[in-house]
């Protein structure tokens, strides 16, 4: 097992295929992937050890995420185009949202995703200029710590289900205070019982590959 803490600007697959390289292992597996704009705790599985995904404890995922006001935008985060604007809403509406999405909720993924329709992955249609109808699915927000909160901006630790889409918590966030609103900025900080403080960044792994490769013999034994 390794612990990555993924830098932002790379996709999940491209740390993968980072790690591989490093240590020539073909079967790596990880416990749910970051967009390329969030950093932080990626959970990988080399070599035999891929088999234990199933029973390792995953939930809850917790996040650092920051939440900006005024701006709706195509992929729900600060990478996309903007496709509505709205005045920012008053404290009291966006204390009242957080707790509307708090609890077992229901939650419509975000139009770029790898959710899929028939066969058609949702990222692929939105590419194209289309857009999937897709089902809504029942996540679980466990609760927001408010860390920030001004005008246009909020910050606040999130903890979830699996499944959860941060984004589509940004979004639904903005349409429930009368305004818009994105995700401008995301850490998972805890996968289950795993924390990013033990991950090792891909720099490190790079340095001394040996030290952590006796962390997966074990786990392979």
């Amino acid at each position: 097992m390794l612990l990555v803490d993924k830098p932002a600007g790379m996709t999940s697959h491209d740390v993968v295929q980072h790690v591989r390289r490093i240590y020539g292992e073909r079967s790596i597996g990880h416990l749910g992937t970051l967009d390329p704009f969030a950093t932080g705790l990626l959970v990988l599985l080399l070599g035999r050890a891929t088999r234990l995904s199933t029973f390792l404890d995953t939930e809850p995922k917790i996040y650092e995420a920051r939440i900006k006001f005024g701006a709706e935008t195509d992929t729900d985060d600060s990478t996309g185009t903007v496709i509505r604007s709205a005045a920012s809403p008053h404290e009291t509406e966006v204390r009242s949202a957080v707790k509307s999405l708090t609890g077992s909720i229901s939650q419509v993924p975000p139009a770029y995703s790898a959710k899929s329709v028939d066969g058609t992955r949702a990222y692929d249609a939105a590419r194209r200029g289309e857009r999937l109808d897709l089902p809504a699915v029942n996540v679980t927000v466990h609760g927001w710590e408010i860390t920030e909160l001004s005008d246009d901006l909020l910050s606040a630790v999130i903890t979830c289900s699996g499944g959860t889409y941060i984004r589509a918590l940004a979004r639904d966030l903005g349409r429930l205070t009368s305004s818009a609103a994105h995700l401008d900025a995301l850490r998972r900080t805890r996968v289950g019982p795993f924390d990013v403080r033990d991950a090792a960044t891909l720099d490190g792994l790079a340095d001394a590959p040996t030290r952590v490769r006796a962390l997966r013999v074990v786990a392979d034994a």
